[in-house]
């Protein structure tokens, strides 16, 4: 007899089944509501030659022993004796409706394992994990324990589509096509690192991508070292895998201990990868209710403008400018503390630098705030220098392993931030900052990996799961901090984008993508995180900067329209601005804080490309009232448009043909179907290499 049962998202269906056999579970269908109603896509005709029935199945979730082959998603022995698992099906629970708990048990070896699912209302996404158990008599050694692996039928092999990049240069969106074979990415950083995100879009080669297309995704929310990996095997089935990265190369799970392993999230779209985003976006907007409803506020930076030479006064001339022309917060960066003259000293000692505040710190920013600024500042908790106090305190509190040279990166150390006492000492610091001064904001960066990911003392094999203690207390202290002073908004930062992953993203308030806030260069990388992640969590600045890759130069207004694709902040150094450009910039300010609710929360359309002459972003309101379009020249900078003597036109998306749309700065008035069919004119030219248009439906 075979169990099946089927979970039901916003729009969509997946169904799961355990064969009579009971040895594993399989995906049934996955893909728009109905899609279960029929023999199942995925069922192979039963021959499988030279390999097992487990090998070539559409498996949910499958160990070494039964799936010798074919990839497994767990590989468990106890010390000194082979590898592998045989388990059967013990029992299935529906606790709630979009719930679903398959129990799988191996006595033998003496391990329990639960695959769970939970659908995410309101959302097309389902949440996987599973639940471990040591129910034997002694250790066992966890080689291998991915959250979930998903089955996708590409008779035309597969297309998949990633973020890759380095620093400043993060999130870069490319394609690979596989007919047969294998494809991985990953990082053993610690954190989702800069190279790629942990996020892997799926559709099926022979059909292009576009807003008809069936495409599928996954995204796992761990913020340590991960893999993501899709073969296609002979039979044209993609399987794609997700899990965590353990840095000892095996977990040690102690007898009658447990573990559960990070969420992957998979999510289906009929509609493309621009309808797979709008899925994400939807997602993260319902996963951090009610926070995510909060405006973020027109933030100015001081990085950029003063370095590690913060003075109280250039601060309060930047502040004052900053307030007249609208921002609403004051971020002040990296050297407000003692000793941090360069990046080579000061981390670990968290006290304000009198002699860069000599009225006191607090006097200091209740001055901000009387400009009608709140307040923020920039922090590194889980570094530090050198020649601190805190290392000259506490020595064992940093990565080390005993009898080798400790690696500098940027001038610091890493904290071994899973001790509890190395939590205890950074929260502490953290609640005595966030009370003593009325600060509403935290930029809370990371600017080197661990190395040397050794705990003097402990014993090996290790008892400790390093990178996982490492993640679970970053993330308890983001949480403590949440609950204490719910008031503050927390941007994380790793280097720039080195720590985007699903449950970062969940546990802060906004991300910050890349350190590279060059116009052209930041329009590429923020395409790419609008892919993964939602507008109100991505952090975009208006600065000087030229960019690393390309340099072309762009205007204010182009740099501007870039920072409103998501929470717009300011990093210039204002001071050195014309009257004209202050002037020009607060009327930005003005419109992005009146358009700010539909920037946000709106439905988002990705429209063609920065590698295109042209290119867009849609944002629709949700009650349809109106359509806001950033479109930028992002092409050749003569402003001649791709057919000589014609303006470009962006083909907008998801508009009501019959219905009519109004330029509120034009008074330029369209039908939906011209919109649809024809496009948004963009009469580019040298003096005008951007836009922002306001579509009123009438």
């Amino acid at each position: 007899m075979t169990n099946r049962w089927t979970l039901r998202t916003a729009t969509t269906s997946y169904t799961v089944e355990v064969p009579a056999h009971g040895s594993w579970a399989e995906l049934s269908s996955w893909g728009p509501i109905g899609v279960e109603d029929g023999p199942s896509p995925l069922a192979g005709h039963g021959r499988t030659p030279f390999r097992t029935a487990a090998d070539a199945a559409p498996a949910e979730y499958v160990p070494l022993g039964l799936r010798p082959f074919g990839g497994a998603d767990l590989d468990v022995r106890r010390p000194g004796t082979d590898r592998g698992s045989w388990w059967s099906f013990t029992g299935a629970e529906a606790v709630e409706p979009g719930e679903l708990r398959l129990r799988f048990a191996d006595d033998v070896l003496g391990i329990a394992a639960v695959l769970c699912y939970k659908t995410v209302p309101g959302t097309d996404v389902i949440r996987r994990w599973v639940e471990l158990a040591n129910s034997g008599d002694g250790d066992l050694l966890l080689g291998r324990l991915d959250s979930a692996a998903v089955n996708v039928p590409v008779p035309g092999g597969a297309r998949l589509t990633y973020l890759v990049g380095q620093w400043a240069r993060e999130f870069q969106l490319k394609h690979v096509e596989i007919e047969r074979g294998g494809f991985d990415i990953g990082s053993t950083q610690g954190v989702s690192g800069h190279d790629y995100a942990p996020w892997l879009a799926a559709q099926d080669a022979a059909t292009a991508d576009g807003p008809a297309t069936p495409t599928w995704g996954v995204s796992l929310a761990w913020s340590g070292s991960w893999h993501i990996d899709a073969q296609v095997d002979a039979g044209r089935l993609l399987r794609m895998r997700a899990g965590r990265e353990p840095h000892e190369g095996e977990v040690l799970l102690p007898a009658g201990g447990s573990l559960t392993t990070p969420e992957l999230l998979v999510a289906f779209s009929p509609e493309g990868l621009d309808g797979l985003a709008r899925v994400w976006h939807a997602f993260e907007r319902q996963q951090s209710r009610p926070r995510s409803l909060r405006p973020r506020p027109v933030l100015y930076n001081s990085w950029e403008a003063t370095g590690f030479h913060v003075e109280h006064e250039d601060q309060l001339e930047l502040a004052r400018i900053a307030a007249s022309i609208g921002a609403e917060l004051f971020v002040v960066d990296d050297g407000w503390f003692i000793g941090r003259a360069d990046d080579t000293a000061g981390l670990g000692d968290w006290e304000p630098d009198p002699a860069a505040f000599p009225d006191g710190f607090g006097a200091f920013v209740e001055q901000v705030r009387g400009l009608g600024l709140e307040f923020g500042l920039w922090v590194e908790p889980e570094s530090v220098s050198p020649g601190s106090r805190l290392l000259a305190a506490h020595p064992d509190w940093i990565y080390a392993i005993d009898g080798r040279p400790s690696t500098l990166i940027r001038g610091q150390l890493a904290l071994d931030l899973g001790r509890d006492e190395v939590r205890e000492h950074v929260l502490g610091w953290l609640d005595k900052l966030l009370r003593g001064y009325p600060i509403s904001y935290l930029k809370w960066d990371m600017n080197r990996p661990p190395t040397e990911r050794g705990r003097p003392g402990d014993p090996l094999p290790r008892a400790a799961d390093l990178d996982a203690a490492h993640v679970a207390n970053y993330h308890r202290i983001l949480s403590t901090l949440r609950a204490e002073h719910p008031h503050v908004l927390v941007e994380g930062c790793a280097g720039g984008g080195g720590r985007a992953d699903a449950a970062a993203v969940a546990a802060t308030d906004v991300v910050w993508p890349s350190d590279n806030t060059g116009p052209q260069d930041r329009l590429a990388i923020q395409y790419g995180f609008l892919h993964a992640h939602a507008p109100h969590v991505m952090s975009s600045w208006v600065t000087d900067s030229t960019g690393f890759f390309d340099t072309r130069p762009r205007s204010l207004r182009f740099r501007f329209v870039t920072a409103m694709a998501g929470a717009l902040g300011i990093g210039a150094d204002v001071r050195a601005w014309t009257p004209e450009q202050r002037a020009e910039a607060a009327e930005w300010i003005a419109r992005y804080k009146q358009w700010r609710e539909t920037l946000h929360h709106g439905v988002v359309h990705l429209i063609g490309s920065p590698a295109d002459d042209s290119c867009g972003v849609q944002y629709s309101a949700a009650d349809g009232s109106h359509e806001i379009v950033l479109a930028w020249n992002s092409g050749n900078l003569t402003g001649l448009p791709l057919l000589p003597g014609r303006p470009d036109r962006l083909r907008l998306r998801g508009l009501e043909p019959a219905a009519r749309y109004r330029d509120e700065a034009t008074g330029a008035e369209y039908s939906g179907a011209h919109l649809l069919h024809a496009g948004l004119p963009c009469a580019w030219s040298a003096d005008l290499d951007a836009d922002a248009v306001l579509l009123r439906r009438r």
